[in-house]
């Protein structure tokens, strides 16, 4: 007990052993909160406080209920296979194939990642001629998600308007459609186990009897179905510990409600709040930097970051002359690290918007450096991987009409878009799958499509016994990936992929603990978890609980389903990492560039508008900031070309925010020219010495232009001139026309009149 204990700090130590009640957990960032998670599970075993049974923990990601996983592994000899540790998604997956009878859905349901939702949207509007400019398939997946994260079905939806009450069809409709395929997608997931156990009092009873303890990660960004499928989990009594950040919380554009901390509190009568404040990732400058402008937020529950780790470097500041030289900056300072000995993976470059990253892959690209744009497309997301996993998809279950579609006629085999529409008729005619509908197709398309059945079934047939890693190359070569990838110009990668998934079945198995030699089609009695649970009277779960009672190849499926709708991404290669802060979240480097502080992009525009916006986007901040260990630079444009228009910015009343003390400018401190405000309000110009007068003259081709001067332009009407470049006859000014926005113009073409 004392070796599990040691190194722990006073809070750490008291929030790990706290008794068994509702507990908040204010754990800032770089705080040790995996450790005090995971040392909080370890702590209740050792102390027989409870069972592995009785322990229910939920992370946000795959990777951190791995980390979790072998983390735990380590402090104790306890068999992890029996423990509730995942994210919502994944435990919500365990629960409903447990009781997948209960949940009125098929034993293999299988669940639908957010492209193949995006695609089942789509043929559901082409099945029944919805025009999709007017109801884009995007806009209908939000609007259903959207409703299913409140917790509504299309019957409990209120429509406002007509277009409401189409969307509200369409909503029943894709409801229909995927109880008739079997599938289920990620936020059907959560809506039907919250539905479940709130029908269910037996079942319901029978959870909160056996989760005495209930540990919840990155509380701050539940959503209110989260949060409410929680309180119906720890109903019975079960002593909740939730640890999070309300600092950090981000993801409000996903549902997140950063109120649920708040709301726990007095949901759950919380008596212990334990604030982590020791920061171990950064040096002290960063840390200061972080705690000045967090603190500028109202209703925080309030904590100050501090490290034993010194003061460390400062804070750099670089004021680049447009988004062009930034980049060029950004990639010197590169090289220097790397000369110093710095690894490139150590680095990151955080931008707000993905559109700022052109400029930089540009300049990193031209100089040679490795780079990684972060949460790019991942391995199960690839088209070629995505082929593959269809063909597999079909092996489990024929009737899944998302992955048919995809690889009826991929690679080609003369079954054309008429072909489909027939097929398509002929299922809703029946109301069956699309591939259950084929022997009632006739001609042509009955012929072509029935060969198709005969290749899936042929397959499925040949590969019965065969093991999953066996079995997955078997029907990539039998699918036509191979030959039709080896006929394309760049079609090796593509091949390389494909053979790399095989490989992926292999790690698969290993991980999850099943045999490699078992065949991929068939359960085994000892694929199953066998638990110890509470007797409840009415409740068929009995000694055995279904939980993994299914085929290699359906496990393997639900695991590249879930992947892919994971959040984090991985790389070992020594390569600068690009990313923007959203994903930048959990992650932490040696050195981090935060790019682009210009007012309208970092805090974006769209912020000023939104509720609270304007705080989300300074716990984005906060979140970049803290990303870094050692070295932390701030870097802005006076111009940026974005969305195709050359912008003039400010700096970002973020750095207005920072203390003094630990900043060092890389470049002349400066305020940027913004007409109507300076840093000071005074309508001056600041460089750090005397004020000097805005009116500074530059000579235009035959008379003097001032900024601050009004001028009327034919096209874009009146405007104010905030800005001169040039000198002589090459002479531009920024003008703000207001309604019109900025224009940069040229001096010796433009028609201006001067009004005063």
């Amino acid at each position: 007990m004392q070796k599990l204990l040691e190194n722990l700090n006073p809070e750490q130590l008291a929030a790990v052993t706290l008794p068994a009640q509702p507990a908040l957990i204010l754990a800032g960032a770089g705080s040790g909160k995996t450790r005090v998670l995971t040392t909080r599970i370890a702590w209740l075993l050792k102390t027989g406080q409870v069972s592995t049974q009785g322990i229910l923990a939920v992370t946000f990601t795959n990777k951190a209920a791995r980390e979790m996983t072998a983390r735990l592994s380590a402090m104790i000899p306890v068999n992890t296979r029996g423990m509730w540790i995942g994210t919502f998604h994944g435990l919500c997956n365990r629960l409903l194939r447990a009781h997948y009878r209960d949940a009125a859905l098929p034993q293999s349901f299988q669940i639908l990642d957010m492209q193949d939702q995006l695609s089942s949207v789509r043929r559901l509007l082409k099945a029944n001629q919805v025009d999709d400019d007017k109801y884009p398939p995007r806009a209908l997946v939000h609007y259903i998600n959207n409703a299913k994260e409140q917790g509504l079905r299309a019957v409990n939806v209120e429509a406002y308007d007509d277009y409401d009450q189409r969307m509200l069809e369409l909503y029943a409709l894709y409801e229909t459609q995927c109880q008739r395929e079997g599938v289920v997608d990620f936020a059907e997931l959560l809506l039907r186990s919250y539905e479940l156990l709130s029908r269910n009092q037996l079942l319901r009873e029978h959870y909160q009897a056996r989760f005495k303890h209930i540990l919840v990660d990155e509380f701050q960004d539940t959503n209110d179905l989260q949060y409410q499928w929680l309180k119906l989990m720890s109903g019975g009594g079960a002593a909740v510990f939730a640890v999070g950040d309300d600092d950090q919380s981000i993801y409000a554009f996903r549902g997140a409600n950063v109120g649920n901390m708040a709301a726990f509190q007095v949901d759950f009568q919380v008596q212990n709040l334990i604030r982590l404040e020791q920061n171990y990732r950064s040096h002290g400058n960063i840390l200061e930097a972080a705690n000045a402008l967090i603190a500028n937020n109202s209703r925080r529950l309030g904590k100050n970051l501090h490290t034993d780790a010194g003061y460390g470097e400062p804070v750099r500041v670089f004021e680049a002359t447009s988004d062009i030289n930034e980049a060029q900056y950004l990639v010197e300072e590169a090289k220097s690290l790397v000369a110093e000995g710095w690894m490139r993976s150590e680095m990151a470059i955080l931008y707000r918007s993905n559109a700022q990253s052109r400029v930089i892959e540009h300049a990193l690209f031209g100089a040679g450096i490795p780079y990684r744009v972060y949460g790019g497309l991942r391995f199960f997301e690839r088209a070629e991987i995505k082929h593959a996993m269809a063909y597999l998809q079909l092996m489990d279950n024929p009737h899944n009409d998302s992955a048919f579609l995809r690889v009826v006629n991929f690679p080609t085999r003369g079954i054309g878009a008429r072909s489909i529409e027939q097929l398509q008729d002929m299922a809703k005619q029946h109301d069956v799958s699309l591939y259950a509908a084929i022997p009632y197709l006739s001609g042509k398309a009955g012929t072509s499509l029935s060969a198709f059945v005969r290749l899936i079934e042929g397959a499925r047939f040949e590969t019965q016994q065969m093991p999953l890693p066996s079995m997955v190359q078997t029907v990539i070569e039998r699918s036509g990936l191979i030959t039709h990838y080896q006929k394309e110009k760049e079609g090796a990668d593509r091949i390389e992929n494909l053979e790399q998934l095989a490989n992926a079945a292999v790690l698969f198995l290993s991980e999850e603990g099943i045999p490699q030699d078992m065949p991929a089609l068939f359960a085994s009695q000892g694929f199953q978890e066998m638990v110890s649970l509470p007797a409840v009277p009415g409740v068929e779960v009995l000694e055995a609980e279904q939980v993994m009672e299914m085929t290699p190849l359906a496990a393997f499926l639900t695991h590249a389903s879930l992947e892919a709708g994971d959040n984090q991404a991985q790389d070992g290669q020594d390569a600068l990492q690009l990313m923007t802060v959203h994903s930048a979240k959990g992650l932490e480097f040696d050195a981090v560039f935060i790019t682009g502080l210009e007012e309208g992009l970092f805090p974006h525009e769209n912020s000023v508008q939104a509720t609270d916006g304007l705080e989300e986007e300074r716990r984005l901040m906060y979140v970049a900031i803290t990303r870094a260990r050692k070295r932390l630079y701030l870097s802005y444009a006076q111009t940026r070309m974005l969305h195709g228009q050359t912008r003039y910015n400010i700096q970002s009343r973020f750095m207005d925010e920072l203390p003094e003390g630990v900043l060092k400018w890389i470049t002349p401190k400066k305020q940027a020219y913004w007409f109507g405000h300076t840093a000071s309000g005074s309508g001056y110009a600041s460089t750090g010495s005397a004020p000097e007068p805005l009116a500074m003259a530059v000579s235009g081709r035959d008379t003097s232009w001032r900024i601050g001067e009004t001028v009327f332009h034919k096209k874009f009407g009146e405007g104010v001139i905030v800005g001169l470049e040039g000198s002589g006859a090459h002479v531009r000014a920024n003008i703000n026309f207001g309604r019109e926005g900025m224009k940069l113009l040229d001096l010796s073409v433009a028609k201006l009149e001067r009004l005063r």
